[in-house]
Order: structure tokens, then C-alpha cells, then sequence
């Protein structure tokens, strides 16, 4: 069976390219433009996916081919060092496996943000689509049966977002790095960058969790432990350490303990924090937290309506 090659978007500093994805033996389409039983039927094959471990697979970076091998996951990813100063913007990179005496060559991109001083971190469920996590029946009921044209992002999310993409820019191909971070799996990595196309949501680097193979796991995704979203959005602020942050997330979950942490770890870089009120009134503990990132000089907006962050993003002088 031919082997199929998935990449995801990548990054990179003035030293450094970081590009991943995966190869799998088996996979399913993902029609986005099924309804109902069929989307369900859609939607549980991605995860019966089927990866392969150990696959050769090769870099085209400049005149060299750098060559590794997946995980046992089927994953790959290439951490390479740059020797000569690379464009700034999003850049195409080309990722290559052989198999049957032929060459399979797939195509993504990376960004190399421009200079500039704001880098925008979020996390997807919840915080702008429109998920339902706290009531797992009706999560699974939308996923499963509502198609990516069919589901909801919150009011006024897309012109906070768009603005916070080019804060600060006076060229309108210039954006400011951003990445949409979630305990969401990589099984539903289309779904997510389809979904961010249909509503022009800022193109960002997707970080999801690790992949699963199997249809009882998917009854699990988005569930479990949320550490590697802390470690994941630490990666992020060492590997560009000289911009600052806005982090955007919802109080369904985790986001506001992760964000607290990362903010004592990182007290200069973090200038602001958004959070979405899921339910009927803010919760106790997170206005806590939230008034503890205060004492750290961290902004900080608790918000249900969109357009109270957006005023507040004016307030702070982040956008305009």
C-alpha cells in the first residue's frame, strides 16, 4: 500500500527550522461537505488511521537533502540549524519519501515572522470555535454531526484576531507570528485549517496533540492531561524570546492555571491575557488568577462578547 505523506505548517528563527508531520499507511478522506451520518462516519475515520514507524524520510533545505526516520507514531519532525539568513514571511519547505522505486514529494510552509514585537498564542475550542467542551454529550454530538461549514465561530473573534495579526504592521503582507495551540489531536488537523480558511482566521502555526489510532480513542480527544500545551506554548516563548505575547484562551478547561504558569516563568514577555467566560457567570477561581497575572503587569480581560477584548486590546494600545 503506498504510503501517504501529511505536513503541517513549520517555523523558524534567525538559527533555526522546525518543520513536522506524519506518514501513514492508511488513511480516509475527509469530505467537509458531508451532513449528518455521513459527516459522523467522516469525521471517526480520521481517527482509524494507521501510521508507520521508521520510514526514511528526506529535507530538501537549500542545496542539501537531510534525511531521518518517523517515530513510532509515524511522526517526523526535522529540528534544523539555518546557516544563512532565510526570508522573512511564510516560506514553502518540500519533505520527499521513496517508496516502489519512485519519489513522493509533498509541500508546506513555514514562517519566519517578521521584526517586529508581538507574537499572538490561542487556543482553538472554545476560545474561537464554538465547541461546547464543558458538556462532552453535545461536544461529540456537533463534532460527530455538524460538517466544517456548518460550525460556529464566536461573534466579532475574526476582527479581533485579523487585527491582532497585523498590529503594529504598516505593510499588509507583513503578519505577526501567530499559533493556535490545543489539546485537540493531530487527527483533526485538516478539519482545523479548513475550518480557519472559511472564516479568514490569521494563518498560524497548528500545534495539537499526539495522534491516535484508534476508534475508541476517539470517544477520549480532546481529553486527558494538558501539560503539553504548557510545553508547547513554552517552547514557543524560548524559541522566539524576543517578542511579546498575547494569550488568548477560554475558562472551559485549563487555559487560565497554564497561562498563570507561563507568566511566572516568562513575567516580561506576556503583556496580555484573554479569557472567554464558557458559562452563565465568570468562575471564582479564574478571576483569582486573573487578578494574580495583574500583579504580575500582565493585562488581563475576563470577557463573554468578543468585543469587550477587542476594547480592550484598543485600551492597552495593542491594536488599533
Amino acid at each position: 500500500m503506498k504510503p501517504i505523506l501529511q505536513l503541517y505548517r513549520g517555523y523558524a528563527n534567525e538559527e533555526e527550522l522546525i518543520v513536522m508531520g506524519h506518514v501513514f499507511k492508511r488513511t480516509y478522506d475527509y469530505d467537509f461537505q458531508k451532513k449528518s451520518l455521513k459527516n459522523a462516519r467522516s469525521v471517526v475515520n480520521q481517527f482509524r488511521i494507521k501510521t508507520i514507524e521508521n520510514f526514511d524520510i528526506y529535507l530538501k533545505c537549500g542545496n542539501q537533502e537531510i534525511h531521518t526516520k518517523t517515530l513510532d507514531d509515524g511522526y517526523f519532525k526535522f529540528c534544523i540549524p539555518l546557516e544563512k539568513e532565510s526570508p522573512f514571511g511564510w516560506i514553502e519547505y518540500e519533505v520527499s519519501i521513496k517508496y516502489g522505486g519512485k519519489t513522493i514529494i509533498s509541500k508546506g510552509s513555514y514562517i519566519r515572522p517578521h521584526k517586529g514585537n508581538l507574537g499572538i498564542i490561542s487556543d482553538i475550542d472554545d476560545t474561537f470555535l464554538v465547541s461546547h467542551t464543558q458538556n462532552i454529550f453535545k461536544k461529540m454530538y456537533i463534532l460527530l454531526f455538524k460538517n466544517v461549514n456548518d460550525r460556529k465561530v464566536f461573534k466579532d473573534v475574526v476582527p479581533h484576531y485579523q487585527a491582532l495579526s497585523s498590529a503594529g504592521r504598516h505593510n499588509k503582507e507583513e503578519e505577526n507570528a501567530f499559533f493556535y495551540v490545543s489539546s485537540s489531536e493531530w487527527n483533526l488537523y485538516r478539519f482545523i485549517i479548513e475550518f480557519t480558511k472559511i472564516h479568514n482566521l490569521p494563518r498560524a502555526v497548528v500545534l495539537l496533540k499526539d495522534i491516535r489510532r484508534g476508534i475508541t480513542d476517539f470517544f477520549m480527544s480532546g481529553r486527558g492531561n494538558h501539560d503539553h500545551k504548557f510545553d508547547k506554548i513554552k517552547h514557543v516563548l524560548e524559541f522566539y524570546p524576543n517578542l511579546k505575547y498575547v494569550l488568548l484562551g477560554d475558562d472551559s478547561q485549563h487555559d487560565p492555571v497554564l497561562y498563570e504558569r507561563i507568566c511566572k516563568i516568562f513575567p516580561v514577555t506576556v503583556i496580555a491575557v484573554y479569557i472567554r467566560q464558557t458559562g452563565k457567570s465568570k468562575k471564582k477561581e479564574v478571576k483569582k488568577i486573573m487578578k494574580n497575572l495583574e500583579s504580575l503587569d500582565v493585562s488581563v480581560c475576563y470577557f463573554k462578547e468578543s468585543s469587550e477584548a477587542i476594547a480592550h486590546s484598543r485600551s492597552i494600545g495593542v491594536i488599533k
